[in-house]
């Protein structure tokens, strides 16, 4: 019987510690349960604790996941 199992073959993650990402403004919207739209005002992300550790993707500013706030890619210059 053939072997079907996916490997993954991606690159690995991207760290926060990369100088080539930064995450910018927060885009939560508190207010989607009634219909609504408002961001919090986090200006920047701030990881709680130390990278590696689960506390590094909550923003120490406005307490929500790393995932919420817009990622920017910066050029690598060579």
């Amino acid at each position: 019987m053939k072997d079907m199992t996916r490997r993954n073959t991606g690159a690995p993650p991207t760290s926060s510690a990369n100088n080539n990402v930064r995450y910018a403004e927060c885009q939560r919207n508190h207010a989607a349960n009634i219909g609504g739209h408002a961001v919090d005002g986090c200006r920047e992300f701030m990881p709680c604790g130390a990278e590696g550790t689960a506390a590094a993707l909550t923003c120490a500013a406005c307490g929500c996941h790393r995932n919420f706030h817009r990622r920017e890619d910066r050029p690598t210059l060579n």
